[in-house]
């Protein structure tokens, strides 16, 4: 019985010895103390050992527990620490390695320019209404007194899908849609994406972002359009801002003007950002047409209103000075953390 405990004990020690992880330690545990390890095993055999030799065999087993729990537990230790080194050198930190930095995103030039102009004419009572992008020929010409053999309609300015659907060339649809709604009075701006079909160079693009905004009411006048655009070309360049109109010609508007504001570089005194006029032009305007208004349902007798448009990468460009329309849409991340 004794040699059989000390083939058991060294058996267990050499088994120790070579574990490297704890897990298996607590294998070797169970193997040889457990409710069913070997020595478990010698000890429920206790029952066929003489009675006189019983407390003999019982130390031997005893003892044999002691030295196994013993080397496991020093062992248990030594493996324990040196894990935890292993997981000091792994998890140490670095304090003199630069910071990650999060790659936080910023608001496009166009959408800064955008939210600054809704600002402004929401201030004013204005409601921004959107509208579809694939539009009805009718919406985008008919109804804004541009007949069948208007140039705007030529297939070299305008995207068509079919003859009845095109890409909307200008966000005036959306004024029209309102309109034949019938709920006057009618104040709103239609900020959106528009398409023609321009080259690609420092001022054009056949996709660009415009805003455009109606106001009808009873006795509106061109005296409200100008003292309209006089605010919003204070609040939007500076309160020093100045605003002249120039005659125009559009099919929608009668009478139809060109607003140009003071050059907010120079102050009007002439300079290379405004080519030495002093001005820059910045959106056209005008007073409804009455055939525009007949065709969306309104008495132009009863009412009248005006509208306006710009375009809003233009707004864009002569905020910030940026002299290339192209920049905006090339997604270079060093020019566009400059806003």
């Amino acid at each position: 019985m004794q040699e059989k405990l000390q083939q058991i004990k060294e058996k267990a020690l050499d088994q120790i010895k070579q574990a490297d992880v704890l897990d298996q330690l607590n294998d070797i545990r169970v193997a040889f103390l457990g409710k069913k390890g070997e020595l478990t095993g010698i000890l429920k055999g206790m029952k066929d050992v003489a009675p006189e030799d019983r407390p003999k065999v019982g130390q031997w087993v005893n003892d044999t527990r002691s030295a196994i729990e013993s080397v496991l537990e020093e062992r248990k230790g030594a493996l324990a620490a040196a894990m935890r080194e292993v997981k000091l050198k792994s998890e140490v930190i670095d304090v003199t390695l630069p910071a990650q930095k999060n790659s936080v995103g910023h608001r496009h030039p166009n959408t800064i320019a955008l939210e600054e102009v809704e600002r402004i004419f929401v201030g004013m009572g204005y409601e921004v209404v959107e509208g579809p992008e694939v539009e009805y020929d009718y919406y985008n010409f008919e109804a804004l007194n541009i007949p069948a053999n208007h140039p705007a309609k030529d297939e070299q300015d305008t995207f068509y899908i079919n003859d009845k659907i095109l890409l909307r060339t200008q966000t005036s649809p959306v004024q029209v849609r309102v309109m034949e709604q019938g709920k006057l009075p009618i104040r709103m701006i239609a900020p959106g994406r528009v398409f023609r079909s321009d080259e690609v160079d420092a001022t054009h693009s056949p996709s660009f972002h415009q805003v455009e905004g109606l106001v009808i009411d009873k006795n509106i006048t061109f005296a409200d359009l100008k003292g309209t655009l006089a605010e919003f070309a204070k609040e939007l360049f500076g309160p020093e801002t100045k605003v002249k109109f120039r005659p125009h010609h559009f099919p929608f508007t009668e009478p139809s003007a060109e607003v140009d504001v003071t050059c907010f570089k120079c102050g009007g005194k002439g300079c290379r950002f405004c080519k030495g006029s002093g001005w820059i032009e910045i959106l056209g305007c005008g007073m409804v047409h009455p055939n525009v208004l007949r065709m969306s349902g309104i008495d132009p007798e009863e009412y009248s209103g005006f509208a306006f448009g710009m375009g809003l990468e233009r707004i864009a460009l002569l905020k910030y000075e940026i002299d290339d329309m192209r920049l905006l849409y090339e997604n270079d991340v060093r020019f566009l953390k400059q806003f």
